[in-house]
């Protein structure tokens, strides 16, 4: 299991990735191996001001459907299209191709909330 070091984390399974004010969120390798087969990724909020902790979309595996969780608060400025026609590369490559949504944040004071990779594998293991 991977749990990289330059990534925070939430105790809903979602990585974020910073990048001065955007975020690039996903959900983490435990969260695919856990739901098993991805077989769609919806997300409806693109444009939209969430807060921290709203759903911003959700992750149907063959045996369970999964709400997405913001980690931090701001308006989803992105969508991972690719995911549409290939939700496995949420399963293959998590952290990287299958990342979902961009954030652009408003708070980056929550950032400080979250987890470090250690904290994380901790809550997993």
């Amino acid at each position: 299991m991977e749990f990289p070091k330059d990534l925070k984390y939430t105790k809903e399974h979602e990585w974020i990735k910073i990048d001065g004010n955007i975020a690039t969120v996903g959900i983490t390798d435990f969260a695919q191996s856990e739901l098993g087969d991805i077989v769609y990724v919806e997300v409806e909020t693109v444009d939209e001001e969430l807060d921290r902790d709203d759903v911003f979309g959700t992750v149907e595996a063959v045996k369970t459907t999964s709400d997405l969780f913001m980690p931090v608060s701001g308006k989803v400025i992105e969508f991972n299209e690719s995911l549409e026609s290939d939700p496995e590369q949420v399963n293959g490559s998590p952290y990287a191709d299958g990342w979902m949504i961009k954030i652009e944040m408003s708070d980056t004071s929550e950032i400080e909330d979250l987890m470090d990779a250690t904290a994380y594998e901790e809550l997993v293991a």
